[in-house]
């Protein structure tokens, strides 16, 4: 039996966020979802385009990484000093640790402000398309089947 070295893409960030912070998260998608659950389909339809827009995990990290890269770099060009250089290798490090275990230092913080996975708003997009009625489908067709989950 091979041993798992790197936790699955989809819930790595989740198995690195305390479970209090996983489970206030997910309370607070419940909450909105009760809000939601006798809305009709033009309300549902924008909530979901909504949570489309909603940044994540991994593109909160992405792009303070690259803010922080940019900035550091600059700065070291015009002072001429090799810290700055230094502290874009140590976030470069930090990405390449989050993208291999999902960790990072700044991953506590951001998930208690609220920053959900692709994965958690992905669910929440799922509840609301089945409130909405697109999965009550009756077809065996690959291509229509995979239409239903693309609607937005």
């Amino acid at each position: 039996m091979r041993k798992r070295v790197l936790p699955p893409t989809a819930k790595k960030v989740a198995m690195n966020t305390c479970c209090k912070v996983n489970a206030a998260i997910r309370n607070q998608a419940v909450c909105s979802i009760d809000t939601y659950v006798d809305s009709g389909e033009a309300i549902l339809t924008d909530k979901v385009k909504q949570l489309s827009k909603e940044w994540d995990t991994e593109r909160f990290f992405e792009a303070n990484a690259a803010s922080c890269v940019l900035l550091s770099s600059i700065i070291g060009l015009q002072k001429k000093n090799s810290y700055w250089f230094a502290f874009t290798g140590t976030i470069g490090s930090f990405l390449l640790l989050h993208a291999l275990q999902g960790w990072c230092p700044s991953l506590p913080l951001i998930r208690k402000l609220g920053v959900r996975t692709a994965e958690e708003i992905f669910q929440e997009k799922t509840v609301y398309k089945m409130l909405r009625g697109d999965f009550a489908q009756n077809t065996n067709d690959a291509d229509e089947l995979l239409k239903i989950a693309e609607k937005e």
